[in-house]
């Protein structure tokens, strides 16, 4: 009889560089129906160094990231071995990690996650399910978004689940299908800015408000060739990096109009995004948080009702999810979407390791 309880740890590290986020999640099938709860969750921030290492290594040498890997799976390795240990979890089923994304070129047919490496289970002491995403590339995929078979089995009463984190990605069922992709950059475009105003992030969308749009970068931004392709797609910080911050950067404006005029291109472009311009949208991820950014996101699309749920969902759902994805993976099932991704056909994708 297949196992209908499951007790386990869920790992992110998203590519809005605020931490690893870590929730111990209680995941339960009954009657065809996920059911689940966010028991102690923790974000851990990281150093300054390591936010360095991470933001640059899109520019590193095959050997220089080798390293990185191997020194980010012992970060892990610790960062996960203490909660464990601070919140006294025993009897776990698994952990499952996504590991932090540095290099996405599914176009080339190559994605790379560190803190993936096999050792990661002996430094834990647990059975790790990782590396999702390489399995999906290999088939011929975007090997992202890989959070919407989550929105399907965890929060079915939505129209729309709408994560804004790094980038923004979106989801909903369309003919029996689900549908998913990546909107546009948010925090990593949001971020960068309020980092150079010497702020972890613009609180509440604080210094966005008080700035003008710039219609010649707004209509610059708008017409990029990403936003007029068909899904599935998806995108990684190398969009940001080559041509969205030097877009920027020619436009000799001042900060406050630059994060403005930002948020009101992603306010567009997730009202774009949405087939059907009413519904319950749920509403996730750090972005979240920012006030003026869901102002202007109701501005554009007026009929659609806006959800935000409970801080422990809002902050820690992609590692929920990403506990669910290793617990299918467990159960041999369907945790990686085709209409997605793009990949081939649906499959159970990751890595497990024993320690």
């Amino acid at each position: 009889m297949v196992k209908e309880n499951y007790n386990v740890i869920g790992v992110m590290s998203g590519t809005s560089l605020d931490g690893i986020d870590l929730a111990h999640i209680l995941l339960s099938r009954h009657e065809n129906r996920w059911r689940f709860e966010i028991k102690e969750a923790v974000a851990i921030p990281y150093s300054e160094d390591w936010i360095a290492r991470l933001k640059n290594a899109v520019d590193f040498s095959t050997t220089e990231l080798e390293i990185l890997n191997k020194e980010y799976t012992l970060l892990l390795g610790k960062v996960i071995s203490s909660f464990i240990k601070d919140n006294k979890l025993e009897n776990l089923d698994a952990v499952c990690s996504h590991g932090h994304t540095i290099l996405h070129q599914p176009q080339n047919g190559f994605t790379l996650q560190i803190g993936n490496l096999p050792n990661i289970a002996n430094l834990v002491g647990q059975k790790i399910i990782c590396d999702f995403r390489v399995q999906d590339v290999e088939l011929g995929g975007q090997g992202a978004p890989l959070v919407p078979i989550g929105d399907r089995f965890l929060f079915p009463y939505y129209d729309y689940c709408l994560n804004l984190g790094g980038f923004s990605n979106i989801s909903f069922e369309e003919n029996n299908t689900r549908i998913a992709f990546d909107i546009s950059p948010v925090n990593t475009v949001l971020n960068y800015y309020a980092n150079l105003a010497g702020l972890e992030y613009d609180d509440k969308g604080k210094i966005a408000r008080s700035g003008k749009v710039s219609e010649a970068l707004l209509q610059e931004l708008n017409a990029l060739d990403f936003y007029s392709k068909s899904y599935p797609k998806s995108l990684g910080f190398e969009f940001v990096k080559t041509i969205v911050l030097p877009m920027i950067e020619k436009h000799s404006i001042s900060l406050e109009d630059k994060l403005r005029t930002f948020v009101e291109h992603i306010a567009i472009q997730t009202a774009l995004a949405v087939p059907k311009k009413s519904g319950r949208l749920l509403a996730t991820g750090g972005g979240a948080y920012n006030d003026f950014l869901l102002e202007r996101m109701a501005f554009h699309l007026p009929q659609m009702t806006f959800e935000i749920p409970d801080d422990k969902t809002i902050q820690y759902k992609e590692a929920l999810i990403f506990g669910l994805l290793g617990v299918l993976k467990l159960r041999n099932e369907i945790n990686v979407l085709a209409s997605v991704t793009g990949a081939k056909h649906d499959h159970s994708s990751g890595k497990i390791f024993l320690p």
